[in-house]
């Protein structure tokens, strides 16, 4: 098995996967979606989020909407790249040449 490649770490994690999964389909997305859509809890998901910001794979930004704190978080272009290539890696465990 070794002409397989590794799949990214920081991307097989279920929750981290499903993060940029969904980033990669919009310009950003609210923490409060993403809680939503993942079924996370906010710590965990905080967790993740700073994990993938800290890899380079997300931008969180830090707001306010009125007085109440906005979080938003997009994928960066290094985000983007990962994520491509981890498909490409999990293609060619499905279909091995």
């Amino acid at each position: 098995m070794s002409h397989f490649n590794a799949l990214d770490p920081l991307l097989h994690s279920q929750l981290r996967l499903a993060v940029i999964s969904i980033l990669i389909s919009v310009d950003f997305a609210e923490f409060t979606y993403l809680k939503e859509k993942t079924k996370a809890t906010s710590g965990n998901l905080s967790v993740q989020l700073d994990k993938l910001e800290k890899a380079g794979y997300i931008r969180i930004r830090k707001s306010f909407r009125g007085k109440r704190p906005l979080t938003t978080c997009s994928i960066t272009p290094k985000g983007k790249k990962a994520f491509r290539d981890y498909v490409q890696v999990l293609k060619k465990y499905i279909n091995p040449e």
